[in-house]
């Protein structure tokens, strides 16, 4: 019998809202220009949500009986929808499921859509947490990057949300933008940190296929440059109380993103939405991951069975799929996890590659003898080479 029968992982829930009111020349996430399907200059909130519903209907016997720990709510820009949306959204979700007292429920927003009494109105929906895309606060940039606000009105996004009730706050910056210095990204950096969030996701500018920076690559900063941005960003957030936890996220003490830690423990989440997707583990021991149809019409117009494309996590790919999550994170963890969330024993593949990572100063040595994983400095400046480490 499966070690997972009554230890499943953790469940989460992603929603996916695709419409944004322009797209981001940077941007490769499933996200659509709103206007392109608006009638009388509505989007068609009420068909989305009914077929929200269905989505999650055809997932339900993936629950298994587990509660639901965190829910994030993405896009696209989710804060384009209405209070009436997300009030019915956020009723039938409590009907639907079980969820543990402490939900974490994330809901992504971008400064040019902020308006106080609507997002009071999310707030008392039952959403508890915001992710704000700032990406920079200089108006060049900001263009460069086709955004929709300016630096006041990524200021004022802030404060209207604490107004509004938000006392759990994530900032999203970017570095290593187009023909940005030192100085540019610290002071991006310094400013938000003056803004006080709970949370600062700072990352840099990477060109993804498929988007309009691909097509037409813009002139980023030296690869010197970009070290030294990484390396005086990380030291101004240590000294004042951001945590690196995460390749790319960065917490005050106890407010790391608990949905996003649950992807990278390797735990499940069900995916509901246009273009969304999930990963769910089977009573039996089998791991799968899904994906939704990714054209919101094609998303509308389709049977709930049919949205589906499921894809096996297959035994010998596991130890990479862990890894590749599990090293994401800088804390410790004990292999047990591996048995745990992989139904199977540790492979002797998968403890070779540790012994080679600790020879290369990937892991630490003392860690690696009581079977736990520390990924070292060295191991967090080449993740990629200690990933390859894990490949079937």
């Amino acid at each position: 019998m499966s070690q997972l029968t009554n230890n499943l992982p953790p469940l989460s829930l992603y929603i996916h809202l695709p419409w944004c009111v322009l797209k981001c020349p940077y941007c490769d996430f499933n996200s659509h220009q709103a206007d392109r399907f608006t009638q009388d200059g509505k989007l068609p909130e009420q068909a989305y949500l009914k077929q929200l519903l269905a989505d999650l209907d055809a997932d339900l016997p993936y629950v298994a009986g587990r509660t639901i720990q965190t829910a994030f709510i993405g896009g696209g820009t989710p804060s384009l929808m209405s209070a009436d949306f997300y009030y019915h959204l956020m009723d039938a979700l409590r009907d639907k499921l079980s969820w543990a007292d402490n939900a974490e429920i994330t809901m992504e927003a971008n400064p040019g859509t902020f308006e106080q009494e609507k997002f009071r109105h999310f707030r008392q929906a039952g959403i508890n947490r915001l992710s704000i895309g700032i990406q920079s606060f200089q108006p060049n940039l900001l263009k460069t990057l086709g955004r929709i606000h300016n630096r006041e009105e990524a200021i004022q996004a802030v404060d209207k949300s604490r107004l509004a009730g938000f006392n759990n706050i994530n900032l999203d910056l970017m570095h290593g933008l187009p023909d940005q210095s030192l100085e540019m990204a610290m002071d991006d950096l310094s400013l938000a940190i003056q803004l006080n969030p709970e949370h600062l996701s700072w990352y840099q500018l990477t060109i993804e296929p498929n988007t309009e920076f691909y097509r037409r690559p813009p002139t980023l900063p030296e690869d010197n440059t970009l070290w030294g941005i990484q390396d005086a960003g990380q030291a101004k957030l240590d000294k004042h109380g951001y945590s690196q936890y995460e390749v790319s996220a960065n917490a005050k003490a106890n407010q790391q993103a608990r949905h996003n830690v649950n992807y990278w423990r390797f735990g499940d989440y069900l995916g509901i939405g246009a273009g969304a997707h999930g990963k769910l583990t089977l009573s039996n021991g089998q791991i799968f991951r899904t994906r939704k149809t990714r054209h919101p019409n094609h998303y509308l117009n389709t049977l709930p069975e049919a949205l589906v494309i499921k894809e096996a996590i297959e035994q010998e790919d596991r130890p990479l799929e862990f890894m590749m999550n599990r090293l994401r994170l800088f804390e410790a963890f004990d292999l047990q996890e591996y048995q745990r969330y992989c139904d199977q024993s540790l492979p002797e593949s998968l403890i070779k590659a540790c012994e080679t990572a600790v020879k290369k100063g990937f892991l630490h040595e003392k860690d690696w003898q009581q079977r736990r994983i520390q990924t070292t400095e060295k191991g967090k400046l080449f993740l990629n080479e200690l990933l390859e480490l894990f490949l079937p």
